[in-house]
């Protein structure tokens, strides 16, 4: 009786022992989609009201003359013409210098 009571308690516990590793969730595998930023229209290039020139996250390039900045800071022409990228220098706050590009649109006689 006593090697019976023995038998089934070790079968009791092999039972319990995985053979695999259990699938679990994690907490890795998720990613967003791209945003599509960039440039969208390259110098010299027409653009037309309204249309966007450069979809960026921050002030990567800068606002010039008749280009406008959404909320997102997406620049867009606000008059119809032709895009224009210059550099320039840029002084900080605390007085250094920074190195920008700056882009505007040159409006075309119609």
């Amino acid at each position: 009786m006593r090697d019976a009571h023995f038998c089934n308690q070790s079968l009791r516990s092999w039972a319990k022992m995985a053979h695999t590793k259990s699938g679990g969730s994690t907490k890795l595998g998720r990613d967003s989609a791209g945003k599509r930023l960039g440039v969208k229209v390259n110098n010299g290039e027409l653009v037309n009201t309204g249309e966007i020139v450069i979809r960026q996250r921050g002030s990567k390039y800068l606002a010039g003359e008749n280009i406008r900045i959404a909320g997102d800071d997406t620049l867009y022409a606000e008059k119809t013409g032709v895009v224009k990228f210059t550099h320039a220098k840029k002084t900080r706050f605390d007085g250094s210098n920074r190195y920008v590009t700056k882009v505007s649109v040159t409006p075309v006689k119609q």
